[in-house]
C-alpha cells in the first residue's frame, strides 16, 4: 500500500496530467488483459477437472439465516464492484457538447455496465465452476491459480497498472 501511495504521489506531479488520455487507454487495456487471463484460467481449470466443481445452490450454510447472510454479502460484493458512480459527475464535467453530456454518459454507462457485468460473470462463474466451494476471493492473488507463474505474475502486474492508471 505504501508503494502504491508513493507511485500515486509521483504520478500526481506530472504536469498537464488531466490531458493524458493514453493513460486511460493503457488502464483499460490492462483491465481487459487480466480479465481475459482470469476467465481463460478458470475455463482451462474446468476443462482440466473434467467437471464443474460448484453446485447450483452455492456454498452450504448451517441455517437459513446464514444462507441469507451469505447471499446479502454476495450482493454487497457485486455493488462494490461498480465504483464508477463515485466519479460519474467528474467524468460528465469533462465532456464537451454537442452531443449533450447526458446522452453521451447514458450510452457510455450502458456499454460500461454491460462489458463489466459480462467479464465479472465470466470470471466469477468459471472460477466457481473450477474450484467450487473452495473458490478464493481473488483468483489471481488468492489461492486459486499458481501456474503458469509467468502468466499469473503478468496478470497481477496488469492489475497494478490498471489501478495506477485508474486512479
Amino acid at each position: 500500500m505504501l508503494l502504491f501511495g508513493g507511485v500515486q504521489v509521483v504520478m500526481s506531479q506530472i504536469p498537464d496530467f488531466h490531458n493524458m488520455e493514453w493513460l486511460s487507454v493503457v488502464a483499460a487495456i490492462m483491465s481487459f488483459t487480466y480479465s481475459f487471463i482470469g476467465f481463460g484460467l478458470g475455463f482451462a481449470q474446468v476443462i482440466e477437472n473434467g467437471r464443474i466443481q460448484g453446485s447450483i445452490t452455492g456454498v452450504p450454510a448451517d441455517s437459513v439465516a446464514d444462507k441469507l447472510w451469505l447471499a446479502f454479502q454476495a450482493l454487497g460484493d457485486i455493488a462494490f464492484a461498480y465504483p464508477y458512480s463515485i466519479i460519474l459527475l467528474e467524468i460528465q464535467d469533462t465532456l464537451k457538447s454537442p452531443p449533450p453530456e447526458n446522452k453521451t454518459m447514458k450510452t457510455a454507462s450502458m456499454i460500461a455496465i454491460f462489458v463489466t457485468t459480462f467479464f465479472y460473470l465470466c470470471c466469477g462463474c468459471f472460477g466457481y465452476a473450477a474450484f467450487g466451494n473452495n473458490t478464493p476471493g481473488n483468483l489471481l492473488t488468492g489461492f486459486g491459480f499458481y501456474e503458469p507463474y509467468w502468466l499469473i505474475d503478468f496478470a497481477n502486474a496488469c492489475i497494478v497498472l490498471h489501478l495506477v492508471g485508474g486512479y
